[in-house]
């Protein structure tokens, strides 16, 4: 089966590329455009989610820093809200700008970069990935830019609106289990995750962000409390394509942290990191129901928390 990796090119794609390409702490608001911004800008802060940059906004082809400038209706909806410079607010344009970063550093287009990096392929795929359902795109969508056609789902295109779009660095890659393998084998081997995995940033919500992955916390229901201890070692692919739900995991708050990093992909994939001895462990799981609908969050996490406990 073939999967859509969604945010999971965030760590796998983007953020290596960045590390190897791009001085972390050079100011670049000049090159981006962000010439009334009073802080410095840096790819240290995009890495680490911590520029002050609003969760999402619709990719309409404009600099970011223009379509900023305009204004959007902040507070209309969760992902519509404004961030705070120097606390992390996850946000997928901090990860559109290292791609254009990255461009205009190599001459090389985003999606031939990263396929070449990485070994994952970029949309359009020539299979189809496991399908998941519209999520709140759409609604944001009307909410940010109403004038705006909202970008046409194709099978063969990302879940992501603003992938399909024509935004680059947040999603856009897919693949199927061996490719995957293949891909973290890579990425392990490269030494990019241990850059990934240093503190950089805290978020309001008790996140902590490294530069490209964030940290796993202990405490029931949460992936570091399942993980903890875990004697294995290498790179472990779990397939989980069940549509059955899964038990319900308790919703706790954060215990101390663990020794894993981790991200997640809307689209149901996960992906968890050990830096002391590199032990890496990805679940390609797709996020439709029993009745065909949208698993909400509660649902997705049990879904991940139950195939990785069945790999334990």
């Amino acid at each position: 089966m073939f999967y859509d990796l969604a945010s999971l090119a965030k760590p796998l794609v983007t953020a290596p590329l960045a590390h190897r390409h791009l001085d972390l702490d050079e100011d670049r608001r000049g090159e981006l455009g962000f010439l009334d911004r009073p802080e410095p800008l840096t790819v240290r802060q995009l890495l680490s989610h911590s520029a002050g940059l609003p969760p999402w906004l619709p990719f309409t082809g404009e600099p970011l820093a223009a379509q900023l400038a305009r204004g959007f209706p902040a507070g209309a909806h969760p992902k519509l809200v404004r961030g705070t410079p120097g606390t992390s607010l996850y946000s997928d344009l901090g990860y559109r700008l290292l791609a254009e970063l990255l461009e205009r550093r190599t001459g090389v287009p985003f999606a031939e970069l990263g396929a070449a990096s990485s070994g994952l392929e970029p949309a359009p795929w020539r299979e189809a990935p496991a399908y998941a359902p519209q999520g709140p795109d759409l609604d944001m969508w009307k909410l940010a830019e109403p004038a705006l056609p909202f970008p046409p789902r194709d099978p063969h295109l990302p879940n992501d609106a603003n992938a399909r779009a024509g935004m680059r660095g947040h999603a856009g890659f897919g693949t199927d289990a061996a490719g995957l393998r293949a891909s973290l084998e890579r990425w392990v081997a490269s030494g990019a995750p241990l850059l990934m995995a240093r503190d950089a940033a805290r978020g309001a919500d008790g996140s902590r962000w490294g530069l490209g992955l964030q940290r796993a916390f202990t405490g029931p229901g949460r992936f570091g409390e399942l993980l903890e201890g875990v004697r294995r070692e290498g790179v472990h692919v779990v397939e989980w394509d069940r549509d059955r739900l899964s038990p319900a995991v308790p919703d706790s708050g954060p215990g101390p942290a663990s020794a894993f990093w981790y991200h997640l992909g809307f689209t149901g994939p996960a992906l968890f990191f050990r830096p002391e001895d590199g032990l890496c462990v990805a679940v390609l799981a797709h996020r439709v129901g029993p009745g065909g609908g949208l698993l909400d969050a509660a649902q997705l996490q049990a879904r991940r928390m139950e195939a990785l406990s069945a790999w334990l």
